[in-house]
């Protein structure tokens, strides 16, 4: 497997060029839900830009040595947000599809529970892996050969509150 390393300035570009697809697709959604962790910052920048209320359910499916195994699929009893209804025409968000599982999981999640309230349902990434078993509606990025992508955030995930004091303290 290949290794994508993505920048800070990258990873904020592919977000931006992901709103201008969504834009440019004429596709008018009132509800923005993020797959967190993944899709969190994704569905941030997406709902400052577009106005949009933004709704978050907590996932997690990878574990292991380096976060790099995936396991069964964890799913939040609640999805979070800020008004009682969630919407007619909802974008899914989330950072990518490698499997495609984690969106396939959230998208009967959110017909089962939200099934009476949704007209459509549409969703959105940045890439999108040749090995992934669903299409999304929006990417930026395809990725015929499957790299592992090393996102900017994750040097967060070798760090402690202890080495961030380390790093900080004063002489």
């Amino acid at each position: 497997m290949s290794d994508l390393y993505v920048s800070w300035t990258q990873y904020h570009q592919l977000i931006e060029r992901l709103a201008a697809n969504l834009y440019q697709s004429g596709w008018k959604f009132d509800r923005i839900v993020c797959i967190a962790r993944g899709g969190v910052r994704v569905g941030d920048i997406l709902s400052r830009v577009f106005q949009c209320p933004l709704a978050i359910l907590a996932t997690s499916s990878y574990g292991g040595t380096e976060g790099r195994e995936r396991g069964a699929i964890s799913i939040a009893e609640h999805l979070t947000m800020s008004s009682p209804m969630l919407g007619k025409r909802v974008l899914l968000v989330d950072d990518l599809v490698d499997s495609g599982e984690s969106l396939k999981v959230v998208l009967a999640w959110l017909l089962d529970r939200y099934g009476s309230e949704i007209e459509e349902i549409r969703t959105a990434v940045l890439w999108y892996k040749a090995c992934g078993n669903i299409q999304p509606d929006y990417y930026v990025e395809y990725l015929p050969d499957n790299p592992w992508i090393h996102q900017p955030f994750e040097c967060y995930e070798q760090m402690s509150p202890a080495s961030l004091l380390d790093r900080y303290r004063e002489d």
